[in-house]
């Protein structure tokens, strides 16, 4: 039997299988990242942060260590029940769309780890924009942390397989229609299972774009973690500064 999905971000996320397959994500440079991020921003002590499409917490987590005062949301319920292990009276865990404005006003929005353009609807990347737009204060900035499109189909591995905890998942990647594909099969138990992960190749003048859509100003594009200058063919990160 094979176990197929279709809206791929809502099932995937929540399956088991994903936090296995990227168990290894390297948490010491997701956690320099959150350094440089907050220390550019000059975010207030105890300042207010929104972690959109959180996951599991890592990034809220430490944000929190640091200080400050965070909701994390997500659509994957499982990840939201993982995370609320670490709640407390400053870190704060819910399922939420972040297609919608959530319910108060933050001195910062983050949108981390590619966390973007995998809506089955066009319209619903133009519509989290708003909504982190509409979730700022008068003070605060909105962050979107994406992949370097150009670079990654530049890099593109068109097949390998990973071995995680006795699993093979066979991984097959592809550019489809303006989406970076990327196929995931494997076995557990003698069941078969299939995912697609997609995500729209956005550029960052397609990001304008939607930010002129949205009325929100672009202040500044980095191109690592490290806060170093975006450079199209080379830098492996899109991260960018608005308002």
């Amino acid at each position: 039997m094979t176990k197929d999905t279709q809206q791929w971000y809502a099932s995937w996320f929540d399956s088991p299988f994903y936090h296995i397959l990227y168990k290894d994500r390297d948490h010491t440079e997701a956690q320099h990242f959150m350094d440089n991020l907050t220390n550019y921003l000059n975010i207030p002590e105890q300042g207010e942060i929104l972690d959109l499409a959180c996951g599991k917490g890592r990034h809220s987590v430490y944000l929190n260590s640091l200080g400050y005062n965070v909701t994390g949301v997500d659509l994957s319920e499982n990840s939201i029940a993982y995370a609320k292990q670490f709640e407390n009276e400053t870190l704060q865990f819910e399922v939420h769309d972040m297609c919608k404005p959530y319910k108060k006003q933050f001195d910062a929005v983050f949108n981390l780890f590619t966390s973007f353009g995998y809506f089955e609807n066009e319209e619903d990347n133009l519509n989290t924009i708003k909504a982190i737009h509409a979730n700022l204060n008068d003070t605060g900035f909105g962050v979107i942390d994406f992949m370097n499109s150009e670079y990654v189909i530049d890099q593109l591995v068109s097949e390998d397989t990973k071995t995680v905890e006795g699993i093979d998942f066979h991984q097959k990647r592809s550019v489809q229609n303006g989406y970076i594909v990327k196929d995931i099969s494997f076995t557990v138990d003698g069941e078969e299972y299939q995912f697609q992960e997609r995500v729209r190749a956005f550029t960052l003048e397609d990001f304008e774009a939607l930010f002129a859509k949205a009325g929100v100003y672009l202040l500044d594009v980095f191109g690592d973690y490290k806060l170093n200058k975006f450079v199209s063919k080379t830098s492996e990160r899109l991260v960018m500064i608005f308002k």
